[in-house]
């Protein structure tokens, strides 16, 4: 059984929210750095040629000047802004190639997140025991690891590549300048590729390694878990008491309001609803009081107390329990159903007072949608 300090927990929506906030999100460097290096080698080996031929324009320009251009000061300006203007495009593409590159590796694997706290100075981390803990930590270790693995890889891989074009390189003094220098430049590129291209089994490694360490520094322990659900919900005692408060302060007012109600609806012993209607207004008739069980026989007992008449009709009432809330009006396809109740008990009353004759029995088959029949 895992202790109660193991952060065994997945984090919760809030814990992940303030960690992106705290710029703690998971990023791979490796995959970064390898993207970038993989974008600019491709970049110069498509423009490789279209640079050194602007730089080689521009120094034949700078170094090829007539005399009149030496003492003329506006034509030297003049010779600088053209050599500038045609290098500029190639190598502002491959600068744009490149900075797309270096975006979308920072936010590939964590997303967009922009914030300040984790530019903020943390002077924790001038501590030298924390240093040390961090260094031969497991952390640390896989670092070393990575950086060993990383300088073995890119040397190897540099003395492939020199040795694959050993051959070209040393007879570029035969060829003609500039061909040579623009040949130099492709070699040059295409063992830049090679070597970037062996950075990415280190990326691929780094990559679901920094996954896994994201997410198991994001695990929470079952305490903190149940510490931010009081803190977000609320402690679940203090609710349970509010809503107990609530309810008796609800059912208070109820029984309150049963000594004014015309009828009583009874389940007879499970459902009681509690009716009232202005025989002046233009209102349907209102449900004031409601309960189940023991609130049903306590809504009986205070009717009875105070001379309300009780109609058993479990049907109406258990359809009035569950459509109607206490102080609304009760719905209309229950209005003939309540008009034959109401006019029951008003029939009684006034038999009781001496005024009319015995009312009938009530019907038992009130007539009651399907569709609110419980």
């Amino acid at each position: 059984m895992a202790g109660a300090h193991e952060k065994t927990e997945e984090p919760t929506a809030k814990r992940k929210s303030q960690a992106r906030k705290k710029g703690q999100i998971a990023r791979s460097k490796e995959f970064a750095t390898t993207l970038v290096l993989i974008a600019s080698a491709v970049a110069l080996l498509f423009l490789g040629k279209n640079i050194g031929q602007a730089l080689y324009h521009v120094m034949k320009r700078s170094f090829t000047l007539s005399r009149d251009e030496t003492y003329d000061f506006n034509h030297m300006f003049q010779i600088m802004g053209a050599t500038i203007s045609e290098i500029t495009v190639p190598v502002l593409f491959y600068m744009a190639v490149v900075f797309a590159a270096g975006m979308y590796g920072n936010i590939a694997l964590g997303g967009y997140n922009f914030t300040l706290q984790s530019a903020s100075p943390k002077f924790g981390k001038l501590n030298p025991i924390r240093g040390l803990k961090r260094m031969f930590g497991m952390n640390g270790i896989v670092e070393l690891l990575k950086a060993l693995t990383k300088f073995i890889v890119v040397a190897l891989t540099t003395y492939m590549s020199l040795r694959l074009f050993q051959d070209e390189a040393l007879h570029l003094d035969m060829e003609l300048y500039p061909r040579n220098m623009i040949h130099a430049l492709e070699l040059l590129s295409w063992v830049f590729l090679i070597i970037c291209c062996s950075m990415i089994p280190i990326a691929i490694f780094d990559v679901p390694y920094q996954k896994y360490k994201h997410s198991k520094a994001m695990k929470m322990t079952k305490q903190e878990v149940k510490d931010e659900r009081k803190n977000s919900e609320g402690n679940p005692q203090v609710k349970s008491r509010i809503r107990k408060l609530q309810y008796q302060a609800a059912a208070k007012r109820m029984m309150q309001a049963v000594p004014t109600a015309d009828v009583v609806v009874t389940n007879p012993t499970h459902y009681s609803v509690a009716l009232k209607y202005d025989q002046n207004g233009n209102r349907a008739p209102i449900m004031i009081a409601k309960g189940q069980d023991e609130l049903a026989m306590h809504i009986r007992t205070i009717a009875t107390a105070h001379e309300v008449p009780l109609v058993a009709s479990p049907m109406l009432a258990r359809a009035i329990f569950y459509s109607t809330e206490v102080d609304h009006e009760i719905p209309a396809k229950l209005f003939m159903a309540v008009a034959q109740v109401l006019a029951y008990v008003y029939q009684l009353k006034a038999y009781k007072k001496g005024k009319g004759q015995r009312p009938s029995p009530l019907s038992r088959n009130l007539p009651i949608p399907p569709e609110l029949r419980r």
